[in-house]
C-alpha cells in the first residue's frame, strides 16, 4: 500500500487525511473513495481542470502526464510544476503528499 498524505483544506479536508491506497488507483480515485469530495466535472475523462492537485512530495513517483493531460493542465488555476490532473494521476510505491488548490476554474461546484 502507499501512503497518500493529503494536506488540509478549508472546505474539502480542513484537518488534512492520511489515506492507503493501492499502486495503479488514481489520486482521484482515491480522494472520492476516503469522501474527499474533490470536483470531476468531466467524470475522469481528461477534459477538464476540477481535479487539479499539487504534488508537493513523489512527484516523479507517478505515471508520466501524456500530451492530453498537459494541454488541459495549462488551463489550470494555479499551476505550477508539480501540477497534475488527479484522475490521470496514477499512484506508485511512493507515498505522496498532496496539496488540494483553494480555487477551480469552475463557476459552480457540481455535487456527485
Amino acid at each position: 500500500m502507499t501512503q497518500i498524505i493529503i494536506l488540509p483544506h478549508a472546505s474539502l479536508c480542513p484537518d488534512g487525511a492520511v489515506l492507503e491506497v493501492e499502486p495503479g488507483t488514481t489520486i482521484c480515485d482515491a480522494l472520492l473513495a476516503n469522501d474527499i469530495e474533490i470536483e470531476h466535472a468531466c467524470e475522469k475523462s481528461c477534459a477538464c481542470t476540477t481535479c487539479h492537485v499539487l504534488v508537493r512530495e513523489g512527484f516523479n513517483s507517478l505515471n508520466e502526464a501524456d500530451e492530453l493531460e498537459e494541454d488541459q493542465l495549462d488551463k489550470a488555476w494555479g499551476l505550477e510544476a508539480c501540477s497534475r490532473l488527479s484522475c490521470q494521476a496514477e499512484v506508485a510505491d511512493t507515498d505522496l503528499v498532496v496539496e488540494l488548490p483553494k480555487y477551480t476554474i469552475n463557476h459552480a461546484r457540481e455535487h456527485h
